[in-house]
């Protein structure tokens, strides 16, 4: 997912820069909300007691329920650990002198990466595994963008990223 924000949009950029010339954040996507994790646990509860029923008042219905019970929990704990997985998330920001991406990992990890938009190489790997795969180059590193995005995702990216940078060279 992409937020592209407007240049009037606050800056968290350190000093006295004010605010970006473009900002974007980028976040994989979440198919499945709480309210949604919430009615898939209910429903696999209603699908487990149906048949469950049917062994109402004998040993094997407690057997069956334990089982059943063990189950919807190992889906809500793997589901829920998967949506802590996808809170991983990714700023750039682009001033004319300075382009930055902050990249926050699952665990609170923040990794700064900051460099002279002038010199910045953006590069699709268009043959890599993952297909499109998007790279920044500039300040002596390189660096990998919304690999959580999906190809058409990381082709759009690169050419909004181009078009900022392109907007504040001179000439």
């Amino acid at each position: 997912m992409r937020d592209p924000s407007h240049p009037g949009a606050e800056s968290s950029a350190p000093g006295e820069r004010g605010d970006p010339h473009f900002e974007v954040s980028l976040w994989p996507h979440r198919s499945l909300t709480e309210t949604g994790l919430r009615w898939l646990i209910i429903g696999s509860c209603a699908a487990y007691a149906i048949p469950i029923l049917a062994f109402f008042g004998t040993t094997a219905m407690l057997v069956l329920a334990a089982l059943a019970a063990f189950h919807v929990w190992l889906l809500w704990f793997f589901i829920r650990r998967n949506t802590r997985a996808l809170s991983l998330s990714e700023t750039l920001r682009l001033w004319p002198d300075l382009i930055t991406v902050e990249r926050r990992d699952p665990r609170g990890r923040v990794r700064h990466w900051q460099a002279n938009p002038y010199w910045v190489r953006l590069t699709l790997h268009k043959n890599a595994r993952p297909e499109n795969y998007l790279t920044l180059k500039g300040g002596g590193r390189e660096i990998e963008l919304g690999a959580f995005l999906s190809p058409d995702e990381r082709v759009t990216l690169k050419e909004e990223i181009e078009r900022e940078i392109r907007l504040l060279r001179p000439g």
